[in-house]
């Protein structure tokens, strides 16, 4: 009679085990882990014609062009 509950005890427990390693997300029934830090986007525009600050200093200096080449 014991090794019989054992053994249900031990089905029990192999069922359990087998479920929770079928859940998405693993042990922990679908919780996230946190993820570590996003990456920074750029700061500055990635494009020239994007950067405020480059499209200004290109109006000043066809501003200041008196016609030469460049």
């Amino acid at each position: 009679m014991p090794f019989l509950v054992v053994l249900v005890v031990a089905v029990v427990v192999v069922v359990l085990v087998i479920r929770a390693a079928a859940t998405p997300g693993g042990p922990g029934g679908g919780v996230r882990r946190p993820r570590g830090p996003r990456p920074q986007r750029p700061t500055r525009p990635l494009a020239p014609d994007d950067d405020p600050e480059f499209m200004r200093e290109l109006e000043r200096r066809a501003r200041r062009d008196d016609g030469s080449p460049a």
